[in-house]
């Protein structure tokens, strides 16, 4: 049962009312101010993910790239290929000392990748494949994380199925 506090509301309100300067009342009012203000963009920027996680997640998709055009399925190798790209741009939007460098990158590595995937030459990619990962590791030293080494795992992913398809989404097994 619910019962009416009535026109004068609760008593912690009627407290309030009557002494605005108390302590619980100006921490009522700066949580009410920071749930309803809108966002800043620091804490916009607080809330998106490091330069490391998009990093972690290029690896992740170079690999599944890789193993993808390895097992026939062109078009998963270009979803991958993109992924990285647009994981890149990103990183190139937040951090301008890096911006140059993967502009030239996606110029010089990922545009002939993306010719390769194209045209299914498994041959042309593979060896671009291996050149783009050496750039990447070199632009890691340059940039001060020689530490970080990429190198292709030696088994493909198991959460996908890289052969080949239709390519048009629909199911190869019932």
């Amino acid at each position: 049962m619910c019962r009416s506090r009535g026109p004068s509301g609760s008593s912690l309100a009627r407290q309030f009312r009557q002494n605005p300067d108390t302590p619980a009342r100006q921490a009522l009012i700066a949580f009410n101010s920071a749930m309803t203000d809108e966002p800043s963009v620091a804490s916009l920027a607080e809330a998106l993910p490091s330069t490391g996680d998009m990093m972690a997640l290029v690896g992740n998709s170079w690999w599944k790239c890789a193993y993808a055009a390895r097992g026939g399925n062109w078009a998963l190798a270009a979803y991958f290929a993109r992924r990285v790209r647009s994981l890149q741009r990103k990183v190139a939007a937040r951090k301008a000392k890096y911006r140059e460098r993967l502009e030239a990158f996606e110029a010089e590595m990922l545009v002939p990748l993306f010719a390769a995937i194209e045209t299914a030459d498994r041959d042309a990619f593979e060896r671009i494949f291996a050149d783009a990962t050496a750039r990447a590791n070199r632009n890691h030293v340059e940039t001060g994380y020689g530490y970080i080494r990429w190198t292709l795992p030696s088994e493909p992913p198991k959460d996908l199925d890289l052969g080949p398809g239709s390519g048009r989404g629909d199911s190869d097994s019932t």
